[in-house]
């Protein structure tokens, strides 16, 4: 049944799978973040996650090492952004309420466009032009900059967004002859090696069976996230699955609700509504125009 799914529509179905893995991963992590240091859960985590991934790209052959320079600095420069957002997006996590925080990142898409215009020098008409423009005041509605809840982690998720941004980008610039698992791999080695040396000097917190159980889940689900974000940039095409990314949204507004008993404010649900068409349309308007040309 799958060989016969064309490469968008697995593209689809793998971005579908990455936004419930990492919404879920980061309900788990907030819950978990109540009892143990972001250091330790980076660490624990990425050991758990790296292990399972290193058996199975060697068992695959997948596992490769012999890469171009080009790819290499590509693939480095990849870790070092995961390595960032994992601890901005993270410490942002664990002070906002999940849906807040799963709003801003919404502005991906948008962030997207507006640096391939800037730096790769692609064409952005005034249509996505101005899309972009009022996905930035969404975002201002969800933020609202000099408000009460403005503070350091509300930051943190604005850095996130940017560096996630910087991540898709490099991601793009691989050439096929990188394996994902290879990728995939080196991205949870090396947060893996990043929460030690955020924990450098640190006492180890005990953990009871319940941090053990939440920390054990993260590390399959951030696994299958990571898998899937790779596959999903490398197999479909960025315009036709990339309006899947929100519904981690949905995820996120369900979890919330449900786990923490938190609901967002009618501004922060108006900004993401127009975040969300906003990054709709730009790419509706992308497909448009490269079936034009």
């Amino acid at each position: 049944m799958t060989g016969s799914l064309s490469p968008n529509q697995k593209g689809a179905l793998l971005m579908l799978g990455s936004m419930a893995f990492f919404t879920i991963n980061d309900t788990l992590v907030k819950l978990v973040g109540e009892t143990v240091p972001l250091w330790q859960i980076v660490t624990v985590r990425g050991v758990m996650a790296s292990v399972p991934l290193l058996c199975l790209a060697r068992a695959m052959g997948a596992l490769r090492f012999d890469l171009s320079r080009r790819d290499w600095g590509l693939v480095l420069a990849r870790c070092a952004t995961e390595m960032a957002v994992t601890y901005f997006f993270l410490s942002a996590l664990l002070q906002m309420p999940l849906a807040n925080i799963t709003a801003v990142l919404q502005m991906l898409p948008l962030t997207v466009t507006l640096c391939a215009a800037l730096f790769l020098g692609e064409t952005v008409g005034w249509r996505r032009s101005l899309a972009i423009a009022l996905g930035f005041v969404g975002m201002l509605l969800i933020v609202r900059p000099g408000g009460a809840d403005f503070g350091p982690a509300t930051i943190y998720a604005l850095l996130a967004v940017a560096l996630l941004t910087l991540r898709d980008l490099v991601t793009r610039q691989m050439s096929p002859a990188v394996p994902s698992l290879t990728v995939t791999f080196l991205s949870a080695f090396s947060v893996m090696l990043f929460g030690l040396g955020l924990g450098f000097g640190e006492s180890w917190q005990p953990v009871g069976g319940r941090e053990w159980l939440l920390l054990s889940a993260t590390a399959v689900l951030i696994l299958l996230a990571y898998l899937c974000a790779v596959m999903t940039i490398r197999v479909g095409e960025v315009s036709a699955v990339a309006p899947l990314r929100y519904t981690g949204l949905v995820w996120a507004l369900l979890l919330g609700w449900l786990v923490f008993g938190e609901f967002p404010s009618g501004l922060t649900l108006l900004g993401a509504g127009i975040v969300v068409a906003a990054g709709l349309f730009t790419l509706l308007r992308e497909r448009q125009v490269a079936e034009n040309t």
